[in-house]
């Protein structure tokens, strides 16, 4: 079964809640409570890095092939950039790890967060 279309208001909802979660650590919450808030944002497969990374190649997938060829300049330059973001953004899931180092350095407090 092929995918169903995503209402922009979900991917509202999705950033809405990204908002909260930097509100929220800007209040500078104890590290043991911002562990897990961290930990699926940067999971290495599902994380935020990962997802972006994959949008951002099937945005410039379906600009490349829906734009008449050969692509006018704007075209290609919005191609490029999308494929360029998507690596920048990929690149972030190696904070993966640093999330399981810290984790084991907190391990002195009495709630070690659970991280998968």
């Amino acid at each position: 079964m092929p995918p169903t279309v995503v209402p922009s208001h979900q991917v509202a909802q999705a950033t809405d809640t990204l908002a909260q979660v930097k509100d929220y650590l800007r209040t500078e919450p104890p590290v043991a409570d911002m562990l897990p808030l961290l930990a699926p944002l940067l999971d290495e497969d599902t994380g935020v890095a990962i997802l972006l990374g994959d949008i951002l190649r099937a945005a410039a997938r379906i600009v490349a092939t829906q734009s008449p060829y050969p692509y006018s300049d704007v075209v290609r330059q919005f191609i490029d950039d999308l494929r360029y973001a998507a690596w920048d953004a990929t690149d972030l899931h190696a904070l993966h790890w640093n999330i399981h180092h810290l984790s084991a350095q907190i391990t002195d407090t009495t709630d070690v967060p659970d991280l998968r």
